[in-house]
């Protein structure tokens, strides 16, 4: 068991007649981001609930470098976490509002100020929360999970509120507590950062586990998805030619072919044999969103 590993093995969470969790198990490993993923209801929230010790499961284990979060020595300097928008007393200063949870756990004044230079309110440190925007408040809901140091970092949805900058920012920052060695669970609707961002990826749906692995593996399974484009101004006659494939050809309104069923190789050696002339012939292989939907189509209900 490597310091800072997250393990969920069997995890079960049944609410009367819902089951919002079944039998989950994966790990989430230091050094890495790991993107958690799922259609709304798929029990994301239930699973970090339940592995920050806030939800009893109903069977199973969740454990942080072999135990549970709740038998940790001073957690907040093993795991920070952040499961909605930072929330504060209004009238509090986001400096303020640090400072007293800095001084409830025990940590040195001065990492207030280190954790808001980290985050990039300095500027609006002063300034009350109740004028805060909402990404605003997910930063500072960053610096606060951020006060003790921690290995381990767990963040629901961290992108909402923030602009294409802050998008960007949240990006940067999250690969860099990887690349120093700590380890980063993310769950996201925004699939397309997630794989910027990702080296690996938890999907699950309706509370099971649908697929998990480095990123690229995951996409790079999904062969059947993989499409040739194609652009010849011969296209009805190419278009035969690789029916006698057993491809199946779509034509775009521009005229380009898009070809299914076969690879790359296969479409110019057909075009070869049928003498005609190609301008473009590229393989589209499906992205993260594409995967995505296929993994959890019909699967978005809880049971």
């Amino acid at each position: 068991m490597s310091d800072g590993q997250i393990v969920i093995s069997g995890l079960t969470k049944q609410y009367r007649t819902v089951r919002a969790v079944d039998d989950l198990s994966f790990t989430v490993e230091p050094g890495r981001v790991t993107g958690f993923l799922g259609p709304n209801g798929a029990g994301k929230t239930t699973t970090l609930r339940m592995l920050l010790n806030l939800v009893t499961p109903t069977s199973g284990t969740a454990t942080i470098s072999g135990r549970r979060y709740a038998d940790l020595p001073h957690p907040i300097r093993h795991v920070g976490a952040v499961l909605e928008a930072s929330s504060a007393h209004r009238g509090r200063t986001g400096r303020n509002h640090l400072r007293v949870i800095a001084a409830a756990a025990g940590l040195p004044r001065r990492r207030v100020d280190e954790v808001l230079e980290l985050v990039g309110l300095t500027p609006a440190a002063n300034r009350k929360f109740k004028g805060y925007s909402l990404g605003m408040k997910q930063r500072l809901g960053i610096a606060t999970a951020m006060l003790g140091d921690p290995k381990v970092l767990i963040l629901d949805e961290p992108a909402n509120g923030l602009d294409p900058e802050g998008i960007r920012w949240m990006r940067n920052f999250l690969k860099t507590l990887a690349a120093e060695g700590r380890t980063v669970l993310v769950s996201s609707h925004l699939l397309s950062e997630m794989q910027q961002l990702a080296d690996d990826v938890v999907i699950i749906a309706a509370g099971k586990l649908v697929r998990q692995g480095p990123i690229d593996a995951v996409v790079e399974s999904m062969t059947d998805a993989s499409q040739v484009r194609v652009q010849t101004p011969h296209a009805d006659k190419l278009a035969t030619a690789l029916a006698d494939h057993g491809a199946v050809v779509r034509t775009e309104a521009g005229g380009a072919l898009v070809v299914t069923g076969v690879d790359a190789p296969t479409v110019g050696a057909a075009a070869l044999q049928a003498g005609v002339e190609l301008h473009h012939l590229s393989t589209e292989r499906p992205d993260l969103e594409q995967v995505f939907l296929e993994l959890t189509a019909g699967k978005a209900t809880i049971r």
